[in-house]
């Protein structure tokens, strides 16, 4: 028997695993290739640079006009025109540049009262508008606008780049955190009622007024129990690394000036019986308010029922907007004036921490667990100032109004959020946005509120100011 001659290499049979392992070279080659022209036109962005004006000593005068032109070229830098899924083009604020170039609900919503001062009018319209075109059915807004996923704007923002903005804005309607966010809505009601008051546009009202209701029966599902508080999940409201759960003052604040603002503007839209019943509601809930949350013994607005401390957010809206009565308007702030809630930069979030399991595992990586908590926040300040102004405390609301001049104009821009010694934070794995619109725009309104010598109408061009359209709100 003789041996079979060897099979030629031609011959011979493939592996059976050889057409899997050619395909996988293939999809490897493939997304090796895709990784390489996603870095490729990553580098081809721009540089991300910002001028800051930083200033040198000078009068105290001196610091806050150079404060207040830094806060409003903040603000003018994040106006740009954007395009949504249905190829119009809108105008719009971005919460920030660095990490946030996309407009937030939360962030627009309270950043319209500086833009209205501005007299950035159409501004705040078209990103009304924006936020209006994708209102879902039910009545939620969404949470932002966004273009962008976390890993790209992470990367832009590691390589310092500008983010890219040629793709359309899109809705996103849950957090970081999975969740719902029940203020944005309250805040986007209450910009649109401030926008029309200021303005005298009824007609954008009327037209958008079913939307707007629309947004308050969506939240009217989050009531749970015969006071028609709104009750929220943790990690919802805008201090998003703090599990608070249940009936918040912050967000009941928001839903009150919401209603009561639609109680108001429902003269321009509704019948006498629509008007009534929306009155009627606003007032129960700032009945209900008062009975969940105020505590004589303390003399200040609890944050909830779990959580007994003072918050300034909540406490310094209901001041401001009228929800707090003169007397609990001077005990509010004789409280923050005894704690040091404004020192040395305006305005701490709460007079004291939560426990450590309620604060947001992320933030204690990132060493900031005292992000929404000892830290301070300019947009606060800015209640704060204006409340004190309202309250008929003008030498504290300007006192207010210089430390926050002087946070600013030291680094030359708005930064998101202040430690304990008077420096922005920055940690190893977290650096606080610059600038945030939302901070800059607050400290505008309250200069124009505050400082009405320093932002005169007729000397605002000096700004690059556009002539405002101001009353009271």
């Amino acid at each position: 028997m003789t041996d079979k001659l060897p099979l030629t290499p031609s011959e011979e049979q493939s592996p059976k695993n050889e057409p899997f392992l050619l395909g996988l070279a293939l999809a490897a080659g493939r997304g090796i290739r895709r990784v390489i022209n996603g870095v490729e036109r990553l580098l081809r962005q721009p540089r991300l640079e910002w001028e800051h004006a930083i200033l040198e000593g000078g009068s105290q005068r001196e610091i806050e006009i150079h404060a207040l032109k830094i806060a409003v070229s903040n603000v003018k830098h994040c106006i740009e025109p954007r395009l949504l899924l249905n190829g119009q083009e809108k105008l719009v604020l971005c919460a920030g540049v660095r990490n946030f170039r996309e407009p937030w609900a939360r962030d627009f919503g309270f950043a319209t009262f500086g833009l209205m001062a501005l007299g950035q009018v159409q501004a705040v319209r078209e990103c009304l508008e924006a936020f209006l075109l994708y209102q879902k059915p039910s009545g939620q807004f969404p949470v932002k606008l966004h273009s962008t996923g976390v890993v790209e704007r992470y990367l832009h923002s590691l390589l310092k780049r500008e983010q890219p903005i040629h793709k359309p804005l899109r809705p996103k309607y849950q957090t970081a955190h999975g969740t719902i966010s029940l203020d944005g809505n309250s805040l986007l009601v209450i910009a649109a009622l401030h926008y029309a008051e200021q303005t005298g546009d009824y007609d954008f009202l009327r037209r958008h007024w079913e939307g707007l209701c629309r947004a308050v029966t969506w939240l009217e599902e989050h009531a749970r129990g015969e006071d028609g508080l709104l009750h929220q999940g943790a990690f919802t409201d805008w201090a998003d690394s703090i599990g608070r759960t249940g009936r918040i003052l912050y967000t009941n604040v928001l839903y009150w000036k919401a209603v009561s603002g639609l109680a108001k503007a429902s003269v321009h839209c509704e019948g006498d019986l629509h008007q009534q019943w929306w009155q009627d509601k606003a007032q129960r809930l700032y009945d209900n308010i008062h009975n969940h949350f105020w505590r004589e013994a303390q003399g200040y607005f609890v944050t909830s029922q779990q959580h007994l401390n003072l918050s300034s957010s909540g406490n310094t809206l209901a001041v401001a907007w009228g929800l707090a009565t003169k007397e609990q308007a001077h005990s509010i702030l004789d409280a923050m004036e005894r704690i040091g809630m404004a020192d040395p930069v305006p305005t701490q979030v709460v007079s004291y921490g939560y426990r450590r399991r309620d604060v947001a595992v992320e933030n204690h990586v990132a060493r900031i667990p005292h992000y929404h908590t000892s830290a301070a926040w300019l947009w606060l300040g800015g209640w704060h100032a204006v409340a004190l102004a309202r309250a008929g405390r003008p030498s504290e609301a300007n006192e207010l109004i210089a430390r926050m001049s002087k946070a600013i104009v030291q680094d030359g821009v708005v930064h998101e959020v202040y430690g304990k010694n008077g420096r922005f934070l920055s940690t190893f794995l977290y650096t606080s946005e610059a600038p945030l619109t939302w901070n800059a725009s607050m400290v505008i309104y309250a200069f124009s509120i505050c400082k009405e010598k320093l932002f005169p109408f007729k000397n605002r061009s000096s700004l690059g100011v556009n002539k405002p359209l101001m009353r009271e709100a």
